[in-house]
């Protein structure tokens, strides 16, 4: 089966810094892969390039087989890809169904639609109530963002990044800032996904990770350390000695530490 997305021999540089080497990976349409790392290994800067909002310095992208190395956002989104972000990326003030029509109406090709307009558009709405019942939302379509727990924020913006149907997910730290039961309800929302979405996240949460992920990914100072299941990263011993901290810095990459939040 051919990879639904594919990293090829990619690098990216800022001025003298290598925030990425060399990095090549694939993953399977169904899979849930997990891309773990301590921070400043590179993780984010991986998103970004392959979410579109930074394009590698050497390399190749590619979405079902096409070359996106150099597309913008907005024809990745249109291609089946989603991001949700590790700092949520709500209107705090709006309520929970105005999110969901904005979400909505970022997915629809044409102009920018007005809150009020599509307040009337029964059809945005008709979509709006059925994304919001599918993750159990609806009865909060009235509340105001800013006032729901961080859990219900969290689990909102994950169902929004699904209003474009997207066959591949990518997930920035979906249990930051959680608590052990609102990670939970996360870890099982991911789960319930089904087969036809593809879901790529970074995770420091390790029992979010071995909830989910098929297949583990460590990225080291901006290089793929090693990968396995997650029985294989468990008993690894790179991996607890980087988490540990017990793994020192190789040479020339002691000012790499803020690649990446």
């Amino acid at each position: 089966m051919a990879p639904l997305l594919e990293i090829r021999d990619v690098s990216m540089h800022f001025g003298g810094l290598a925030a990425l080497t060399d990095v090549s990976f694939g993953i399977e349409p169904g899979e849930r892969l997990a891309l773990i790392g301590p921070n400043g290994a590179g993780k984010t800067t991986l998103f970004n390039v392959l979410t579109g909002q930074l394009h590698p310095s050497a390399g190749e992208v590619l979405f079902r087989g096409h070359d996106i190395t150099h597309a913008s956002v907005f024809s990745r989104t249109h291609l089946g890809m989603a991001r949700s972000f590790q700092i949520t990326s709500l209107f705090p003030h709006q309520s929970v169904k105005v999110n969901a029509l904005i979400a909505l109406q970022g997915t629809k090709k044409g102009r920018y639609n007005l809150v009020s307009y599509l307040m009337k558009d029964k059809h945005m709405q008709a979509e709006a109530q059925r994304l919001l019942e599918s993750h159990g939302l609806w009865d909060l379509r009235e509340a105001t963002v800013s006032s729901l727990a961080y859990g219900l924020q969290r689990k909102l913006e994950i169902a929004l990044s699904l209003a474009s149907d997207p066959e591949l997910l990518l997930l920035d730290e979906p249990s930051c800032g959680l608590t052990t039961t609102e990670s939970a309800e996360i870890t099982a929302l991911i789960k319930d996904l089904g087969s036809k979405i593809t879901v790529l996240m970074i995770a420091h949460d390790m029992d979010l990770v071995f909830g989910v992920a098929e297949r583990v990914m460590l990225l080291h100072y901006g290089r793929i350390a090693c990968e396995g299941t997650c029985d294989e990263i468990r008993s690894n011993q790179m991996v607890r000695d980087i988490y540990m901290g017990t793994r020192h810095a190789a040479p020339g990459h002691e000012a790499t530490d803020d690649r990446d939040r």
